[in-house]
């Protein structure tokens, strides 16, 4: 009886001591990846472009950090410079390519606009980068 009794004490204590290293462990919801790094054309610097003939502007944004897992959304709005006022443009695009091209359409005539632009990495939310560049057409 009694090494019945031990057997089951040693039985119930392997079990305690071993129970908790089987929780899976590993749920980061977040993925650890490198931090975005972009670039653009015209660069994202918050300054005054030179302005231009339009009635299209190229814009092109490229990833030169390690592209993340599930790739980059990369957001793009133009809007006349001030607060409250309407986007006249914008782009959404989800995509795993290091270079994406954009062309901002329907810029009003003599009036500053500012693009905005956010990359952020699908797998990570949390990395992000945000910028704005203004411009205006002749």
């Amino acid at each position: 009886m009694k090494s019945v009794f031990a057997r089951l004490l040693l039985a119930s204590l392997t079990t305690v001591i071993l129970l908790p290293a089987c929780s899976g462990g590993g749920d980061d919801p977040e993925p650890a990846e490198e931090n975005l790094v972009i670039t653009t054309t015209p660069v994202l610097n918050g300054q005054q472009e030179a302005v231009a003939p339009g009635p299209n502007f190229p814009l092109t944004v490229t990833v030169t950090s390690k592209m993340p897992p599930q790739g980059v959304r990369i957001e793009v709005s133009a809007r006349p410079d001030g607060s409250g006022t309407t986007a006249f443009f914008t782009a959404n695009q989800t995509t795993s390519n290091a270079t994406t091209n954009f062309t901002i359409t329907n810029t009003p005539q003599l009036t500053v606009s500012r693009v905005t632009v956010t990359v952020t990495s699908v797998s990570k939310p949390s990395n992000n980068k945000t910028g704005f560049y203004l411009y205006s057409r002749k």
